[in-house]
């Protein structure tokens, strides 16, 4: 399990790659974003932050920490759950070459 600690943050954001999760531990509290592969193409299912945590911006670095493991290994992104559907419009211009057609 590889793990990155952003820029200017208190935590880390750890990449479980057998489970196909990325997390971050807060307070206590466990924020993820879970995410399927198939050919080539990495399916962002699920963005979760627990309420006692919410607010902070967790889920868009958990968001960033996965679109750029998604470069990296050179997917396409398909964003099924509505947090990452509304983060890659809002930061369409940085990301939309990642988006499958």
């Amino acid at each position: 399990m590889a793990s990155v600690t952003p820029p200017g943050l208190a935590y880390e954001v750890e990449h479980d790659r057998v489970n196909r999760r990325f997390k971050a531990r807060v307070r206590g509290h466990e924020a993820v974003l879970d995410y399927q592969l198939k050919r080539k193409r990495m399916t962002i299912v699920h963005t979760g932050v627990p309420e006692e945590i919410g607010g902070r911006g967790i889920a868009g670095e958990l968001t960033k920490v996965a679109l750029r493991f998604a470069r990296e290994q050179g997917y396409k992104v398909i964003p099924a759950c509505e947090y990452a559907e509304a983060f890659l419009e809002r930061h369409h211009d940085e990301y939309q070459d990642l988006l499958a057609g």
